[in-house]
């Protein structure tokens, strides 16, 4: 491992979108449906390992993003699911509650550490689960690690998030514990800025994305 932490360190939910959506409609009904609904937000985080410090910078980010009452946050650790170690014939209870929870959510913020250049196989195991589930939402990254705060598991995750017809945000966040702790210091505002602007990107694209679906189905 060469960057990393630092402790040791498929069913479409259109349907159900448009369900959920309907009932927000009102008068105005049609490319409006659902626009004053909070948006359903899955905060993933990815890492699994013994000593980890994913779960901190999970919380970190909740700190900063629960006062935002557009949003319906959900934490999903995927230290808290018991995945089998082969992909089976069939699908786990495990393996569908969380792409139950992939199905339900309308946009997603993935927190992920940085091991040699790559993100955990942890995560892209869980991400392999679904597939339609993610299709037309929002993915939006926050990463940490030493000297390249993480951005080098971020660049792949794109690709990867590409394959599965998601719209990956410009802006994230970028952790860097070479440089500053996880709480940084009394007054330093950048991080929090950061996770502002990325938050202000990821509600117009999962409100957009939202709509859009409510009046078309995609269709990959």
């Amino acid at each position: 491992m060469t960057t990393g932490e630092s402790a040791d360190d498929s069913a479409d939910d259109s349907a159900d979108g448009r369900a959920d959506e309907s009932a927000g409609k009102g008068a105005g009904g049609g490319r409006d449906a659902g626009s004053g609904l909070p948006l359903r937000v899955a905060v993933i985080i990815g890492s699994t390992r013994e000593g980890r410090i994913g779960d901190a910078v999970g919380r970190w980010f909740m700190e900063r993003a629960r006062d935002r009452s557009e949003l319906d946050l959900a934490v999903l650790d995927l230290a808290d699911y018991d995945f089998p170690v082969h992909y089976p014939g069939r699908a786990t209870e495990q393996m569908t509650e969380f792409t139950d929870e992939i199905a339900r959510a309308e946009a997603f913020v993935v927190v992920t550490p940085e091991y040699n250049r790559s993100f955990p196989a942890s995560l892209k195991q869980a991400i392999d689960f679904a597939y339609e589930e993610w299709q037309a939402k929002p993915v939006a990254f926050v990463s940490y690690g030493h000297g390249s705060a993480g951005l080098y598991a971020v660049e792949q995750l794109r690709t990867v998030f590409t394959e599965l017809h998601t719209v990956t945000l410009r802006n994230g966040v970028a952790l860097d514990f070479l440089r500053q702790p996880l709480e940084g210091h009394p007054g330093d505002t950048g991080r929090d800025r950061s996770v502002g602007l990325m938050l202000d990107q990821l509600g117009w694209w999962g409100r957009a994305l939202r709509e859009a679906r409510a009046v078309r189905p995609y269709v990959s």
